[in-house]
């Protein structure tokens, strides 16, 4: 035989075989992602089987039509370097095919999430304000009778809507050494 018809079957035998490897891998191992995905057995598995078909008809595919090289191999170095470059095409689809589908999957799988949130995260718009209350009067939950808790709100009622910028009286950390 001739050494293109050499390259040729090296070619395919290896190339069907990381093909076939591969999606078996990915088949196996996807199926936890795919069913973490979906939230059903049934529906994963029968994504997880639509995409190695998929998958095999997308890589063969691929296989069958770079295999055609028109220049003469006239060495079986020559026939080295074209093997490899046309098995590392083949790699360099079958993980550009692995990536998208990760990032398709992980994409759809965030909105799907996102839908069955009942609260979507919002961040904090302001501040609430403080009911005062009448002088005399005690809130439920206060510090009847003991020593009150010390901290950064001062004594008193505290007035509603926007605090003015800037240090505030008895309010934040103070440069007072403390006492014992």
């Amino acid at each position: 035989m001739d050494i293109k018809v050499w390259m040729y079957v090296i070619y395919l035998a290896v190339s069907v075989g990381l093909t076939i490897w591969v999606a078996r891998a990915l088949s196996r191992n996807g199926l936890v992602f795919l069913e973490e995905v979906f939230a059903e057995k049934r529906l994963a598995q029968a994504v997880n089987s639509l995409l190695v078909v998929g998958f095999y008809l997308l890589n063969l595919g691929y296989v069958t039509v770079a295999m055609k090289h028109s220049d003469p191999v006239g060495s079986t170095s020559q026939a080295m370097e074209e093997l490899s470059l046309k098995i590392g095409l083949v790699l360099l689809v079958l993980g550009a095919l692995h990536f998208f589908n990760v990032f398709a999957l992980g994409r759809y799988r965030r909105n799907r999430l996102r839908q069955l949130a009942t609260h979507p995260p919002l961040a904090p718009i302001g501040r609430l304000p403080m009911q005062s209350t009448p002088p005399g009067s005690q809130l439920v939950g206060a510090y009847p009778g003991g020593p009150q808790p010390t901290g950064a709100h001062p004594a008193g009622p505290q007035p509603a809507g926007p605090r003015p910028a800037g240090p505030q009286p008895g309010v934040g950390p103070t440069n007072n050494p403390p006492t014992r």
